[in-house]
């Protein structure tokens, strides 16, 4: 019962370790660590690799980024089957309008709520 939780907390981790390494050790900026990500999610459910590594890590693997990127390559797959070459343009936007709706959301809320302030301040 326990072991689902494990797993998610240690590959949620082992991607995070991996964008820190990123960030210290290379000069990528963390934007394109972030794309990088989803780029990878991308090409992992392309191929058909990402659902089952999603199906034994759970929340660890559709939780970061890259499990949007999976997000989208699925929806595209599905949309072309359904659509056909059309598809391209509305899969992945279908796919993750829920998780892009809450972010939007969640960004005005709290630039409702905030004051942003110049760094120097």
């Amino acid at each position: 019962m326990l072991m689902p939780y494990i797993r998610a907390f240690a590959v949620g981790g082992l991607l995070c370790l991996i964008g820190q390494v990123l960030i210290d050790y290379t000069r990528l900026t963390p934007a394109r660590i972030l794309t990088s990500y989803v780029v990878a999610g991308v090409i992992l459910g392309a191929l058909g690799l990402y659902e089952p590594f999603a199906a034994w890590a759970g929340a660890g693997a559709t939780v970061p980024l890259t499990g949007f990127g999976n997000a989208i390559a699925k929806g595209i797959r599905e949309a072309v089957g359904e659509k056909g070459l059309l598809g391209i343009f509305s899969g992945g936007f279908t796919a993750s309008s829920a998780g892009l709706g809450a972010a939007v959301i969640a960004g005005l809320a709290v630039s409702l709520l905030c004051r942003p302030k110049d760094k120097d301040q």
